[in-house]
């Protein structure tokens, strides 16, 4: 069975580390502990004087002062790896956390998982290839050399940078390593960790270079193990859960979190709020337990975008310029089908071409095929929303039509406001439907907010987010004032729904009549 020896990088809260290792090491486990040196010389004392009657704890035998960025922090790590490899022989996974880390799972379930499959788990991508770096430097954390701390010395070093940059002070990445990049928090097996030391020891050069990198806490490890273990034995994630903010920060999760974590597929996550309290004594709590089964929807990604987006409505600062430039055409009229249910739409729209002949397609920008060929503009969502204006005035000429119908899904606002604010007449015709609750259910599992195995109490708390988004989306249309903007209501009768459709469509009221009256419009 794995015995896991976990690496935990500390500088702070020493109450709370021995809590940590005592709860981890109760289940046969092992913890190694580096406490950053900067710290209180007392909190040190206290933690070595609480975990010293416990035998599964160790401490690396040399303490440094780490720095956001620096080598330091891979030194700490490779101290605090030497001290574990050296007092737990038995130890099959070496695990790296942080103070801030938390199980999600319980000690059984991720020796379970590791026993499972024979392999290592680390984020590893390519460097220089993959979009893993989102904002600030790339390639210049590497081929420049970076001896100060950008957080605490600012001033040196972009200093030293911009003068290495003018003098063309650059360097070369070792010829036989290939370059990774990825998380930190990772989990290798006792051979991988071995060979990794033993790297270290053969290669002064390799280890010269890593020194005065910036951020090697996310390339080191990641680029070393794939130097020492075949690619088919690692898996490119990390088993600790965590995100991050649009400005780079992590995610810090709080007391109401603990059945969204424990509903992810991964064994510990990251931050944990130092005021939670009642969510660190229920994640500790947990480790211990046996028999647990754990639903994974695996949503928490998905589920953090969504909340947090709904209060960034999204609107670019101009025109493109191929916008600014096309006009659909004066004579001409575009009348957009607007929906949130699909199908509904798609049948509306059936029932207008066969009754009126008007020229109509589907959801062009949303979804792929269902349009002719026109010259390449059409073969991806991307591409036709890319230049949207210019593939619906090729759609006109294509049906040699001056009247034409899309459907609009009503997430999509900027769509409207930019074809309303064209010289082409515009019309828009709402089609309201009602959203139950297994609707609602199965629209958050089709977008990503929810699985299959999400537990009910998440679902409920979720349900009235995703019906009060659907609700803007429609006041958010009313409220725009289109030059046309008309609506159909499933919970109205035809006769009713019959008069918008006729203004929209500019038809005589019984052919309007006829096409309401579908019976099967609004069916589910």
């Amino acid at each position: 069975m794995a015995k896991i020896a976990f690496i935990l990088l500390t500088h702070k809260d020493p109450d709370g580390i021995i809590a940590q290792a005592q709860r981890l090491t109760a289940t046969g486990d092992y913890v190694s502990i580096h406490f950053d040196a900067r710290a209180k010389l007392a909190d040190f004392e206290k933690l070595r004087t609480a975990l010293a009657d416990n035998p599964s704890v160790t401490f690396a035998a040399r303490r440094l002062k780490c720095g956001w960025g620096e080598w330091s922090l891979v030194a700490a790590t490779l101290e605090a790896v030497k001290a574990a490899v050296a007092a737990f022989p038995e130890a099959t996974h070496f695990y790296m956390l942080s103070g801030d880390c938390m199980q999600i799972k319980t000690a059984e379930f991720a020796h379970a998982f590791l026993d499972a499959t024979d392999v290592d788990y680390i984020e590893s991508f390519d460097f220089f290839a993959s979009d893993w770096i989102k904002t600030g430097i790339k390639e210049e954390r590497l081929i420049y050399r970076h001896w100060f701390n950008e957080r605490t010395q600012s001033w040196l070093f972009y200093r030293s940078f911009e003068l290495q940059k003018a003098l063309g002070l650059t360097r070369a990445v070792p010829e036989d390593i290939q370059m990774m990049i990825g998380s930190q928090w990772w989990c290798l097996r006792r051979h991988t960790i071995e060979a990794v030391l033993a790297f270290c020891t053969e290669r002064p050069d390799v280890m010269r270079f890593f020194r005065t990198t910036w951020i090697p806490d996310e390339t080191f490890f990641q680029t070393i193990v794939r130097h020492v273990v075949p690619e088919r034995e690692i898996r490119t994630r990390t088993l600790t859960f965590l995100m991050f903010t649009d400005y780079g920060m992590p995610v810090t999760f709080y007391n109401d979190h603990y059945d969204l974590l424990l509903a992810q597929d991964f064994l510990f996550a990251r931050k944990i709020s130092a005021d939670a309290a009642e969510l660190k004594q229920r994640l500790g709590e947990l480790w211990t337990q046996t028999g647990v089964s754990f639903p994974i929807s695996n949503e928490g990604r998905s589920l953090y975008k969504f909340l947090t987006g709904r209060g960034r409505i999204g609107r670019r600062f101009a025109p493109r310029f191929w916008e600014t430039e096309a006009s659909l055409g004066r004579e001409r009229t575009l009348m957009m089908v607007v929906c949130k249910k699909w199908h509904v739409a798609k049948r509306l729209v059936e029932q207008i071409r066969l009754r009126t002949g008007i020229p109509a397609v589907d959801y062009l920008f949303h979804e792929e095929g269902g349009l002719p060929h026109l010259g390449g503009i059409e073969r991806t969502v991307e591409k036709r929303n890319r230049h949207r204006r210019a593939l619906v005035r090729m759609l006109f000429d294509y049906f040699r039509t001056d009247k034409l119908i899309i459907c609009v899904d009503p997430a999509d606002f900027d769509m409207m406001q930019d074809f309303a604010s064209d010289k082409a007449t515009v019309r828009i015709l709402e089609v309201e439907c009602d959203f139950t609750d297994d609707y609602l259910i199965g629209h958050a599992r089709r977008i990503g907010l929810a699985g299959d195995s999400t537990p009910q109490d998440v679902i409920d708390r979720l349900l009235p987010t995703v019906r009060f988004d659907l609700k803007f989306e429609s006041d958010r249309m009313r409220d725009a004032r289109f030059p046309m903007f008309v609506r159909m209501r499933e919970s109205v009768r035809a006769e009713e729904n019959a008069t918008p459709l006729a203004r929209f469509l500019n038809i005589e009221p019984e052919v309007a009549q006829d096409i309401a009256a579908t019976h099967y419009l609004f069916v589910d």
